[in-house]
């Protein structure tokens, strides 16, 4: 018996078979297969694939601070923009495994970890933004994939098993204590990638190429440009133009990912995703299987020509269930109908992948060693970067690093582009990680943005009077939300140095009361002559250590004004003692 998806032409009347489940009495039960003539399942797999990336590509696009004025109540996100997340199984169980919890929403990743349990690996064939992206590259022709070499690089490799060390790696990690995944898991790596490289890097090109013919002489150009440039801005186009330091590095490192496809198909997938090797180990116990005909097989490899995951569909290898991205390449291009997935299948097959023992205690020992050594230069060396600031609300350093999976989307969708990705200032175990560069931008008073859109829990949930800073610094006895404390450079600071007039950093203070108070001195400038001015102070009872000083003071190489972050509120270690001694000593 034969069942099928109808579809009606709306032209012709006539009905199609998108594809066809056949129930055989005899016990073989269900199978897919594609029917000649007709439109092919892999049709289905491919609108799948555009749906899901567009929807990737439209919730990334809205990571991001429009530039609308108004209260501060709007500085919010209207769409789930962290869905991919909150649906990534692999940032689910590293954020329980690190935290001893689940951070609210991750529990949605169950909608994919529990299908694959019955189906297989269909995440990464039909939903992964990530996966379609190098499943477009990966079908692109080369002169490494042609003729015997293009079949022989669809054929199983060992060196697939890589991503299965890298898995138990920062699995082991996670116990420790860390959230190293972040640097593999396949959704932080695109959306960090995308975000603070690519798309920057397209938002200048853009303005770079359409700027100037908007301005130049000839009309149709100019209306030309100007109908392409508001479209962009409308859709894709940044706010404002945002720059980000380690963005070429970024950048670079996403493309090479991709230039690997034109000699390997979808090598990312196959040899370094984590999150398809946890949904590899997932579907062991699968009951969807390929079936072999070896009968009607004729050897023609057509099977392999196409395959996305390297897991041997050709009738003489055993088909290896953990690789098989469900692309339903092989059935379609089987011109005999040999290969048809099926439910509950008997034939013998590689369920699970072949690791050996020693593969298994390499990748954990591998983590369990990076955390003290990652963590060597902070712990026992130069100590914590005075300048390591990190976004409102953020939790305490070791909790963070536990959660953090260096998505980049808090530094997307910040509004004044003061969140970096990290360098040296949080050790190697921060790299990428958020924090506050004021000289690039500082923090705007009302924004909570970054808060609303960690998937993690990371940076916590807060509102804007949970952050304080536009309701008042101290009123009712609310404390509230410290990044750092601000500091006067007096040796360079231009009243201070050379009596010389600037209230800049006073008039960029955006609390209330303002953190810098201007005093009346009478210095002698550089003529001997006597003048009075104002020169100023910093209040660290009202500092919250946003950075507009910092970003203003007029010294671009080097501000006579700067941030650290001694007297964060997120760190009980970080305060400024003598004036907790003095409290002390008062009361």
């Amino acid at each position: 018996m034969e069942t099928g998806l109808l579809v009606a032409s709306p032209q012709t009347g006539i009905a199609t078979v998108w594809f066809t489940m056949r129930c055989n009495p005899a016990g073989e039960g269900v199978s897919i297969r594609s029917m000649p003539g007709r439109i092919r399942i892999v049709h289905l797999r491919r609108a799948s694939q555009v749906l899901f990336l567009l929807l990737f590509a439209f919730l990334l696009v809205r990571t991001e601070f429009s530039g609308a004025a108004g209260a501060a109540d709007d500085l919010r996100m209207r769409w789930p923009v962290s869905l991919f997340f909150r649906l990534d199984p692999l940032a689910a169980l590293v954020n329980a495994l690190a935290t001893h919890a689940l951070y609210r929403g991750l529990l949605w990743s169950l909608l994919i970890l529990l299908p694959v349990l019955f189906l297989g690996r269909f995440f990464c064939g039909w939903i992964c933004p990530m996966g379609t992206i190098h499943h477009f590259f990966g079908n692109l022709k080369s002169e490494r994939k042609r003729g015997k070499q293009w079949i022989e690089s669809n054929r199983y490799k060992p060196w697939q098993r890589t991503k299965y060390v890298i898995l138990f790696a920062v699995l082991a990690a996670a116990l420790c204590g860390s959230a190293l995944v972040g640097w593999f898991d396949p959704l932080s790596l695109l959306v960090r990638s995308l975000s603070l490289s690519i798309l920057p890097g397209f938002n200048y090109g853009v303005n770079a190429v359409l700027g100037p013919l908007e301005h130049s002489r000839i009309p149709a150009l100019q209306s030309l440009a100007g109908v392409l440039h508001a479209a962009l801005t409308a859709t894709i186009l940044s706010f404002r133009q945002p720059h980000f330091q380690l963005g070429v590095l970024l950048g670079l490192i996403f493309i090479v990912l991709l230039a690997l496809n034109l000699r390997v198909t979808r090598f990312w997938c196959r040899a370094l995703c984590p999150l398809g090797a946890l949904l590899g180990l997932a579907s062991r116990w699968s009951v969807l299987g390929l079936h072999k005909d070896a009968a009607s097989c004729d050897q023609c490899n057509r099977c392999l020509l196409h395959c996305q995951g390297g897991d041997d569909p050709i009738g003489t290898a055993p088909w290896r269930k953990a690789e098989c991205h469900l692309c339903l390449n092989c059935v379609d291009a089987c011109p005999h109908h040999s290969l048809q997935f099926r439910f509950f299948r008997k034939e013998p097959e590689v369920a699970g992948p072949s690791l050996p023992r020693r593969r298994v205690l390499a990748g954990i020992a591998a983590g369990v060693a990076a955390v003290p050594l990652l963590r060597a230069d902070t712990a026992m060396g130069r100590g914590r970067d005075e300048h390591l600031i990190r976004p409102p609300g953020a939790l305490d350093e070791s909790d963070f690093l536990a959660r953090c999976i260096r998505c980049g989307e808090c530094m997307k969708v910040c509004p004044n582009n003061s969140l970096q990705p990290a360098f040296a200032e949080a050790g190697l175990e921060g790299l990428w990680t958020p924090v506050l560069a004021p000289r690039i931008g500082y923090c705007e008073p009302s924004c909570v943005l970054c808060t609303e859109v960690c998937p993690t829990g990371a940076i916590w949930t807060i509102t804007p009077r949970e952050k304080g800073w536009a309701v008042g610094v101290g009123q009712d006895n609310h404390q509230p939300v410290r990044l750092g404390t601000a500091f006067h450079d007096r040796s360079r600071c231009l009243p201070w140095a050379l009596a010389t007039d600037c209230v800049v950093c006073e008039e960029w203070c955006p609390v209330s009361p303002k953190a810098i108070d201007l005093q009346e001195a009478e210095v002698i400038d550089a003529n001997g002559a006597t003048k009075r001015l104002k020169q100023p102070h910093v209040d660290p009872s009202l500092c919250v250590g946003c950075g507009a000083c910092e970003y203003a003071c007029p010294l671009l190489e080097r501000p006579a004004v700067y941030v650290t972050s001694i007297g964060e509120s997120r760190s009980p270690g970080s305060q400024i003692l003598l004036t907790r001694r003095k409290e002390k000593a008062q009361s």
